[in-house]
């Protein structure tokens, strides 16, 4: 009976945990359907027309000064190719940091972790400095540009991708590169051939988790890129419709909802294998 009554109360706890947790998005959604005057004289109350929603994408999507669906394609961009670069390189990185046992690599993988620790906006001055330095040293311009954007993104993703990696490999028995190797497969198509496919949960896990943070991201893409350059990101854009003395949260708010609706939809789509990466990388 005691546990009984233990499990009603544990329930009762997560479905108010699941309401104070999915409030913040209900009121979104509920605001987004609304006009500038509704929101904010009325932000609980239900909306009068639903269909206020699709005027306000279109408008959203269609003003010049925001720049919204430029912004979506940029940011796209960069999050895919950000994301590809960090899963390959990463997991190259940790696969060899892992099968090659000597006390150099274990001193470069803690390295990687150490940096973990290391607060950005410690970095995030240096950070530019270094970018201007390179600039004008070889021609390659690194500011207010997408390449300079996703090799910000690699450096400080790259860290928590190879610890991640580290303990899933470690799990993989060595005797498969073994017979690899005994077969005739070198190292660079053992990993791809062998190693590669054995990744895909925790593929799946660092995808979604850099992707959650480089889509999302708005410090870093306002230092390296400003808010009036030719490049913008999403949250870029939607700042833009805070300004001195007018917000238009109707329009503010709108655009958050579509900016969570891919990143949503990846979650969902990977769920299964995102915690299968993250169960296997850390118990074997």
């Amino acid at each position: 009976m005691k546990s009984r009554k233990n499990t009603i109360a544990l329930e009762i706890l997560a479905v108010l945990l699941f309401i104070l947790f999915m409030l913040p998005l209900l009121l979104v959604l509920i605001n987004s359907s609304k006009d500038a005057f509704s929101v904010t004289q009325y932000p609980l109350r239900l909306p009068e027309n639903w269909g206020q929603l699709g005027k306000n994408i279109a408008s959203i999507w269609t003003n010049p000064n925001v720049q919204y669906s430029q912004s979506f394609f940029s940011s796209a961009f960069i999050t895919v190719f950000s994301l590809l670069l960090i899963m390959f390189l990463s997991s190259q990185t940790a696969w060899v940091l892992v099968r090659t046992k000597s006390r150099l690599s274990a001193i470069i993988f803690t390295l990687f972790v150490a940096t973990m620790v290391i607060p950005f906006q410690i970095v995030m001055f240096p950070l530019l400095s270094w970018f201007r330095a390179v600039s004008s040293f070889i021609g390659i311009k690194l500011l207010r540009t997408h390449g300079g954007l996703i090799l910000a993104y690699l450096g400080f993703g790259c860290s928590l991708s190879i610890f991640m990696y580290h303990g899933f490999i470690k799990s993989i028995p060595y005797e498969l590169e073994e017979a690899a190797s005994i077969d005739g497969c070198g190292r660079i198509r053992t990993f791809y051939t062998i190693i590669h496919p054995i990744l895909r949960p925790i593929h799946a896990t660092v995808l979604v988790l850099n992707s959650i943070w480089i889509w999302n991201d708005y410090l870093l893409p306002l230092l390296i890129l400003g808010k009036s350059g030719r490049v913008m990101t999403i949250p870029l854009a939607v700042s833009n419709f805070a300004g001195a003395y007018v917000k238009q949260w109707d329009l503010m708010l709108t655009a958050i909802l579509m900016s969570m609706i891919p990143v949503v939809i990846f979650f969902l789509l990977a769920q299964r294998s995102i915690i299968k990466g993250m169960v296997q990388g850390s118990i074997k």
